[in-house]
């Protein structure tokens, strides 16, 4: 959780490393590919380097010492396929290898079903198993307004950290409207995190305007350069 006080529309472009989670979750990935990432997340100065579990000790023991964040994505990127004791199991597993924090999928068939008791427990076996800050991607663009609602309350009650408002760019591109929307809703000490397409500097201010705190993306680089391209994908 970042602690900086900030007047986003007064950041240089470097100076929004310290709310970006610096993201490599490509499927083949090498061991080389890893560790230039883990260098750069160190470089730049990023908030944390979001991987693969496959990946976590390997982070975990390269960044030791460092103060950044460990990040782990669980139920992902095909979201809401894990049974919930598997979903638990493997929580606590990537908690037990060195990861600070974790992303998971919901449910998203059980909310749209009325099985809010499970969709609720579904998170709160992870947040109770891990002992780590969840963030809970939300799947925003695929919800009806009721069933965002829900989804907000739910994920909540059940102990989620931040609230994010979708897992990636092929479900949203990240706007200051999504984010707003969450920073409405969040109860105190629940914060928001922004995920989906974020390529640009430009785009990446409007999202902490907005109220987010932190901002996933594999364009972390090119943001703070300033040398960002829309036509790019990135998580």
């Amino acid at each position: 959780m970042t602690d900086i006080t900030i007047d986003p529309t007064t950041l240089k472009p470097a100076e929004l490393a310290p709310f970006i989670q610096h993201t490599l979750i490509e499927l083949g990935t090498t061991r080389d590919e890893m560790l230039a990432h883990i260098r750069e997340t160190v470089e730049y100065g990023f908030n944390a380097a979001m991987v693969p579990a496959s990946w976590v000790p390997l982070v975990a023991g390269e960044l030791k010492g460092t103060g950044i964040g460990i990040a782990s994505a669980l139920d992902f990127p095909t979201v809401g396929v894990m049974t919930s004791a598997g979903k638990a199991a493997e929580a606590a597993e990537i908690a037990r290898l060195g990861a600070t924090q974790l992303d998971i999928g919901v449910q998203v068939g059980w909310l749209k079903s009325g099985m809010y008791d499970e969709f609720r427990e579904d998170i709160a076996g992870v947040v109770r198993a891990s002992g780590l800050p969840v963030k809970v991607m939300l799947e925003l663009p695929r919800l009806t307004d009721a069933e965002k609602e829900a989804a907000v309350d739910l994920a909540q009650e059940a102990g989620a950290a931040y609230l994010k408002n979708a897992s990636s760019g092929a479900i949203e591109t990240a706007n200051p409207d999504s984010i707003r929307y969450l920073v409405d809703r969040a109860h105190a000490g629940v914060q928001v995190k922004a995920s989906g397409s974020i390529k640009t500097y430009p785009q990446a201010v409007s999202l902490l305007k907005a109220g987010a705190v932190l901002l996933g993306t594999s364009a972390g680089i090119e943001i703070i350069n300033d040398t960002g391209d829309d036509s790019t994908v990135s998580y």
